[in-house]
């Protein structure tokens, strides 16, 4: 077979359209996962394992933080989580106050405050992480490793396509809602999503 006879096959099996089995079983995959990861009880499991006291909304924003480039305004936080300013707000003030975060005057517009994770919200983040890699480690004793890799990068895909769809779908007949529980609507990826910011943990 030529080699454009193999990209015209690339290009057909890319754009066939999914089997109703498939996206049934994938549905399926997807909802079982978000319910295993958002459970209240296995938040404050993991929580308890690093030894930290966070909401999950908070880890949520903490991770934004971390992965941006410097102090991030609020605005840009809210778009990046997919929910209200005023929420990300009533976050901010919050962890402030427990020295996960600080503010500080942007250099483009002085009347606006800039917010950037500290020392101590890194080392919350860091002993989380640590914890959730040893509780991942045990769950997946005996998955080949290709296996995990091929997974993260069939989810990492699957994220930014779903994101990416989020964002184009427009906000005005289908507002966000001003989330206070990180409930999972707000999932753990979000603050990443089509960043390109694919880090793990």
């Amino acid at each position: 077979m030529s080699d454009e006879e193999d990209a015209e096959d690339d290009r057909t099996t890319a754009s066939a359209p999914h089997s109703p089995d498939g996206l049934d079983g994938l549905e399926d995959v997807l909802a079982t996962l978000a319910y295993l990861l958002t459970r209240s009880q296995e938040h404050e499991r993991r929580t308890a394992r690093a030894g930290i006291t966070a909401a999950r909304s908070d880890v949520y924003l903490l991770r934004a933080l971390a992965e941006g480039a410097g102090a991030s305004r609020v605005s840009d936080l809210a778009d990046r989580l997919m929910v209200k300013p005023s929420h990300v707000t009533r976050q901010i003030d919050r962890l402030q106050g427990q020295r996960l975060v600080e503010r500080s005057q942007d250099a483009q517009d002085r009347r606006a405050r800039q917010v950037a994770i500290t020392a101590d919200g890194r080392e919350l983040l860091d002993r989380l992480k640590q914890a959730n890699i040893i509780g991942l480690a045990g769950a997946l004793d005996g998955v080949p490793e290709p296996d995990v890799l091929a997974t993260v990068t069939v989810l990492r895909h699957l994220i930014d396509r779903y994101v990416h769809r989020v964002r184009t779908m427009g906000t005005e007949d289908d507002p966000l809602p001003d989330r206070t529980d990180g409930g999972a609507d707000t999932p753990r990826a979000v603050a990443r999503l089509g960043t390109g910011a694919h880090g793990g943990g």
